[in-house]
């Protein structure tokens, strides 16, 4: 027999709804905050890495130009060692000076975080190509002017070791084409 509220069951419980009514108030469990503050950091790393690249560093910039050279002049003047008996001893000392220059400019990118990277040269084995003239000692003084000259410039817009660093380079090439090369421009 129906009663007021809305009928009786089959089984003598009385109901007083006829439908279900939601919560109102949602559950969240204690994981479900966890998961979700997880989940907007890693979104939050992950979309502030999608920004803009980090700019270049002027720093790395001066000192990979500078072992880049570095590298050069010592090739040029081991090289230019062979070539010329008289300046022989000479140039393997310029040599061996660039060589240590290469060496502490590759330390202090490789320790600011930079890369240092060798040049491979690629040889092609389907067209011999002919033996370049051995450089003149002329040659390599030429090369540790500019050298002396472009580390002296980036000398004066950095600070800190790096200046230092560059700067005892210039003074280094120039002591090496004045000193130890002076017989060689004539």
């Amino acid at each position: 027999m129906p009663d007021a509220l809305g009928g009786a069951s089959g089984d003598g419980r009385r109901q007083w709804q006829y439908v279900a009514v939601p919560n109102p108030v949602p559950t969240v469990s204690r994981r479900h905050v966890l998961l979700g503050t997880a989940a907007l950091a890693l979104f939050g790393g992950a979309l502030s890495a999608c920004g803009n690249p980090p700019a270049p560093d002027p720093v790395l910039d001066a000192l990979t130009g500078q072992l880049g050279r570095a590298r050069s002049d010592s090739a040029l003047a081991a090289a230019a060692a062979t070539a010329t008996p008289k300046f022989a001893s000479a140039l393997t000392a310029v040599a061996s000076i660039r060589d240590a220059h290469a060496q502490a400019l590759a330390d202090e990118i490789a320790r600011r975080g930079g890369a240092t990277t060798t040049a491979a040269t690629a040889t092609s084995s389907a067209t011999p190509t002919p033996a370049p003239a051995a450089p003149t000692a002329q040659q390599v003084v030429a090369a540790l002017q500019q050298s002396a000259d472009g580390a002296g410039q980036a000398a004066a817009g950095l600070s800190g070791y790096p200046a230092g660093l560059l700067a005892s380079i210039a003074a280094a090439c120039t002591a090496a084409f004045t000193v130890s090369l002076d017989g060689a421009t004539s």
